[in-house]
């Protein structure tokens, strides 16, 4: 099993014109969730978990796994620049395209770890990425996060 986070460098950054602080933390949420199973990537049978950050002047090709998200605005179509993408052990692919969703998932991997690993393995959750995940029934509580 594989899993590739792809995200807008600009939009991580905090760029002017690429989504704002909420986005940003939103992404960096999910960045920080991802190098957790990155670096535990045993505990839960992952070949391999790559993180992808892609910037306005690059194609934005997948690193590892060959799925794209796409979407149309204005009649054009615009690749997804933050997906999540699993592939199973039976070949077969899982796209989240959703930033929710893609927290969502991560976070629960970082769950799992938790149980499996002695000693914190924790995220410090921005409040919106707390609160996302709170309303998800994963454990995190949006009142014992640091504020921003």
């Amino acid at each position: 099993m594989r899993l590739e986070l792809r995200v807008c460098q600009h939009c991580l950054e905090g760029d002017d014109g690429h989504g704002g602080h909420q986005k940003s933390q939103l992404l960096e949420d999910m960045v920080k969730c991802a190098e957790v199973i990155q670096e535990h990537k045993d505990v839960l049978d992952l070949e391999a978990v790559h993180i992808r950050k892609v910037r306005d002047d690059e194609q934005g090709k997948p690193e590892a796994l060959p799925v794209v998200a796409a979407t149309i605005q204005n009649d054009q179509i615009v690749l997804n620049d933050t997906q999540l993408v699993a592939e199973g052990q039976d070949g077969n692919m899982l796209l989240y395209a959703n930033p929710d969703d893609i927290l969502t998932v991560l976070a629960g991997n970082v769950d799992e770890i938790s149980k499996a690993v002695p000693g914190d393995v924790s995220v410090e959750l921005s409040s919106m990425g707390a609160e996302i995940i709170s309303e998800a029934g994963l454990g995190a509580d949006p009142e014992r996060q640091p504020d921003p």
